[in-house]
């Protein structure tokens, strides 16, 4: 099109005739000046590059059409609806504008032009990123390559079906939102067949892909206006809304959809006419801010951020390069460091002290250096098999650690990973012990000259052992292979692969693993036990009792964790609870209230242990608290996924049904749950914030992430919704909710900007995938910046 003339007062109209669509919108100037008329000319090129010229007859406040060449009937039609005439009021309220507008023009040093909205400023920016219907996460880095590979594979006689066109374009997850971004696309170039050709799909994705944002917009407009009027409706507002809901597992807000189709009708349809335009569309998508812009930076340290140097340079000299990556892992590990090197330190003194005593004994002339190895892997035996038990007190760790000091020097975080590490401690010094006396010390004994064996009767006897049996079938003998054996069993069932089930096994060998096999088979450790105190006490090269050292090392260690498990037991018994309620979610997530015992305490965060006698009267299992303290009931959310779970799933579903309340939850931090937190948790902690310190960042993961136009309406309803009521429609708190999953690097570079010289300390309870990413990003910001990070992993 085609304008000629100056700029001033701004007019706009649009009228349809028959299928076609003429609009018009722009400034039609009048010279203030001038009280003649003045003639405007536009010309207008159609698809067959015919020209339609208008001229138009300004004549102050009136508006009429001069002339029009190369139209036809229904052009002449349009003319005459655009003609406007003057009444008296509105001839006098032009005149005193006309006059208000020349004196403000005549006070102003320079004419401001008019300007068109700069997309890189402001709120314009954020909204070139939102709206993209394709990411590489749904075609990778190949593009219509792949995509055109896909078709080849998915049509039917060269043609593409509309079922089949979200699995072609990578939208597998959306097939309702696709098969609408189907429509939309298909109506704008008048095709009406439920398929399409590669052709139409190679336009359909240059369209989809298209960079601009207007292209963007007119895309996700032609997706609501169903009826191709250039006007979106309440009711067509309020299906995108259910679509976009649905495709983002939000059925609380798909439920409501009608209710926050009128908040957006009355938020951009101010004069009530019915029906919103593609400009409200673009000035809501504008307006809704960024998700990652409520990590909200102090603009004093804005330029330290941009300057940060958060990516390592690589050290080309191999020297410092090492000595650097010492001073980190000393750094990071020095708790760790302490505690195993004093451990090493206790087991090499007590097998070196044993291995001199029994070289200087007569029994070395006979056994040599096996007698003295298989002795010395015994005292360390004894003392690992004492230290075992202490990292699995669990009320004695948790008074350690919040009691006393100890804490600041010893990681009672990492008790578990210690009580494997002296495991493995154990295994190796029975291996060194068996090893030495079933290949050496007792053949060397069988095949010894008479003169040698003399000094060996009194402990094995005049009538020396004739065979291999002998010393099998023993006391010593048939105790210390029973050990052996039920502690392999022990040690090969708690290996992960076998305790998660992580092996394609036959079902009947399957069935032997799992977590409760590792459960069951952790307690024949009261039989080995029993067994290693007879075991050190029928010694063959050691008589007197005060020599037989086993009973002594296991003492209080028995002792302590007697104590524990009877403590457990009493609990479990005097603060049983009822349950009040049982819901199956969808996606394996079990919910359950309970009653709330009598002076029971604890602070959001915490978790119990969990006993179902229905399903294990032994297993005990450890769950976070998801109700406020405040609540009169205890809650919690079990994610069915291991064997013991899936049957306490199992149990409660048959007497309960799928609830009809809000799904769309509120995922933890502490994932490995899958919990929902409930708004009294979220609301209790959001009222400590007396000082606006505390800050709250809640994602929930089912929605796509920010910029993706299946989640694009949901944004702008969200900040819409909180900037009215204060309340999130996602959580239903007042905290405003993240979509997607969290950047962990843009999280850990806010605080570190933010909190600059501080000390931050980091806590997730969780699956282990997630535990390597954010204890490396705690190290990297805590190395590059001046927040120290302390990562902190919760072991159940």
């Amino acid at each position: 099109m085609e304008i000629h003339h100056t700029k001033h007062e701004s007019w706009s109209d649009t009228e349809s005739t028959s299928s076609s669509r003429v609009g018009f919108s722009g400034p039609i100037l009048v010279n203030n000046g001038n009280k003649k008329s003045t003639k405007k000319s536009a010309r207008f090129k159609d698809e067959d590059n015919e020209y339609v010229e208008i001229t138009l007859d300004i004549r102050e406040d009136s508006v009429s059409v001069q002339n029009i060449k190369g139209g036809d009937s229904e052009t002449a039609m349009l003319a005459t609806r655009l003609e406007r005439r003057p009444s008296l009021g509105s001839l006098m309220s032009f005149k005193i504008r006309q006059v208000s507008q020349e004196l403000k023009r005549m006070t102003s040093s320079k004419a401001l032009p008019f300007n068109k909205v700069d997309r890189n400023k402001s709120g314009a920016a954020r909204a070139l990123q939102g709206l993209k219907f394709m990411t590489t996460k749904n075609v990778g880095s190949e593009g219509w390559s792949e995509i055109e590979k896909r078709f080849d594979d998915l049509s039917v006689n060269g043609s593409l079906p509309k079922s089949l066109f979200g699995q072609c374009i990578g939208m597998n997850e959306s097939k309702e939102f696709a098969g609408e971004l189907f429509e939309a696309l298909a109506r704008r170039r008048g095709i009406t067949s439920s398929t399409i050709s590669k052709a139409d799909l190679r336009e359909f994705w240059e369209q989809i892909t298209d960079q601009g944002f207007d292209a963007r917009l007119q895309t996700f407009f032609d997706m609501v206006d169903k009826n191709a009027d250039g006007r979106i409706t309440e009711e067509e507002v309020k299906e995108i809304i259910a679509l976009s809901a649905s495709a983002n597992k939000l059925s609380k807000i798909q439920d409501s959809a009608e209710e926050y189709a009128a908040l957006i009708m009355e938020e951009l349809d101010k004069d009530n006419l019915g029906y919103i335009e593609i400009y409200n569309l673009e000035t809501l998508l504008l307006q809704a801010p960024s998700q990652s812009a409520n990590l909200v930076t102090d603009s004093r340290i804005l330029s330290r951020m941009l300057s940060e140097k958060l990516v390592p340079t690589k050290e080309r000299n191999p020297i410092k390069r090492w000595g650097r990556g010492i001073a980190y892992f000393l750094e990071d590990n020095w708790k760790r460091i302490w505690v195993l090197a004093l451990w090493i330190s206790i087991c090499a003194g007590l097998f070196t002290w044993k291995f001199i005593q029994y070289k200087h004994r007569a029994v070395f002339d006979v056994m040599g250096y096996c007698v003295t190895t298989a002795k010395g892997a015994a005292e360390t035996t004894k003392f690992n098999m004492a230290l075992i038990l202490l990292p699995v007190c669990r009320n004695t760790i948790t008074w350690l650690r919040s009691r006393t000091k100890l804490g600041v020097i010893v990681p009672f975080d990492d008790n578990i990973n210690f009580h494997k590490v002296v495991a493995l401690g154990i295994a190796i010094g029975v291996g060194l012990h068996a090893g030495a006396h079933l290949t050496c010390d007792f053949p060397r004994l069988l095949h010894a000259t008479d003169d040698e064996y003399e000094p060996m009767e009194p402990f094995f006897g005049e009538d020396r052992p004739n065979n291999y049996w002998w010393f099998v079938k023993g006391t010593e003998g048939w105790t210390g292979v029973a050990m052996v054996v039920l502690m392999a069993i022990a040690y090969l069932l708690a290996q992960p692969w076998f305790r998660r089930n992580r092996l394609n096994l036959p079902k009947p060998i399957k069935k032997l693993t799992g977590f409760n096999a590792f459960w069951y088979s952790h307690h024949l450790f009261v039989i080995v036990y029993g067994l290693f105190i007879v075991h050190g006490y029928f010694l063959y090269l050691s008589k007197k009792w005060y020599k037989k050292t086993t009973w002594m090392y296991l003492a209080v260690p028995m002792l302590l964790y007697a104590c524990e498990r009877l403590i457990r037991a009493f609990r479990s018994g005097y603060k049983s609870v009822k349950i009040l309620k049982v819901a199956v979610y969808p996606g394996n997530v079990l919910s359950l209230h309970m009653s709330k015992p009598q002076g029971f305490k604890y602070t959001s965060g915490q978790y119990i242990f969990v006993n179902c006698a229905d399903v294990s009267p032994f297993q005990w299992h450890p769950f976070s608290i998801t109700s406020a303290p405040g609540d009169d009931y205890l809650s919690i959310h079990i994610r069915t996924l291991g064997d013991w779970t899936s049957q306490l799933k199992a149990l409660f579903a048959k007497v309960c049904q799928p609830p009809s309340v809000d799904q769309s939850g509120l995922l933890r931090a502490d994932i490995g749950k899958g919990e929902n937190k409930p708004r009294g948790v979220m609301n209790e902690v959001a009222e400590y914030d007396k000082d606006r310190v505390i800050e709250l960042h809640n994602y929930c993961t089912s929605v796509y992430e920010e910029g993706d136009a299946r989640s694009a309406l949901i944004t702008m309803l969200q900040s819409l919704h909180h900037a009215k009521s204060g309340v999130d429609i996602v959580s239903g708190t007042r905290v405003k909710t993240h979509f997607a999953r969290p950047n962990w690097h843009k999280v850990f570079k806010h605080v570190a900007v933010n909190h600059s010289d501080k000390r931050v300390g980091v806590f997730y309870c969780g699956a282990p995938g997630l535990t390597g990413e954010l204890r490396r990003l705690a190290q990297d910001f805590s190395r590059k910046t001046s927040t120290k990070f302390d990562f902190h992993k919760e072991n159940f």
